[in-house]
C-alpha cells in the first residue's frame, strides 16, 4: 500500500546506518514490524505475576529430580 508521510530524516537516517543494503522501504517494514512485536510483548507481560504456578520446571527442562 502506498502511503505518504513525514518522516524524522535524522531518525531513518539512524535506521539506514543500522541496516546497511536495505532499502528506506524495508527499514520502515522492519521498523514496524519490531514495533508491534514489542508492543504484543509488553502486553504478555502485563500478565505477570498474576496466573499461579503449578508444575515441576525441572521435568519440563527434561531433567531428572535430584536427591535432597
Amino acid at each position: 500500500m502506498r502511503t505518504t508521510l513525514n518522516i524524522d530524516d535524522a531518525a531513518l537516517a539512524g535506521a539506514m546506518k543500522t541496516a546497511p543494503g536495505l532499502t528506506k522501504t524495508a527499514v520502515i517494514n522492519e521498523a514496524l514490524r519490531e514495533y508491534a512485536r514489542r508492543r504484543r510483548v509488553r502486553r504478555i507481560l502485563d500478565f505477570r505475576g498474576r496466573a499461579p504456578w503449578e508444575g515441576d520446571l525441572e521435568m519440563l527442562r527434561g531433567r531428572e529430580r535430584r536427591a535432597r
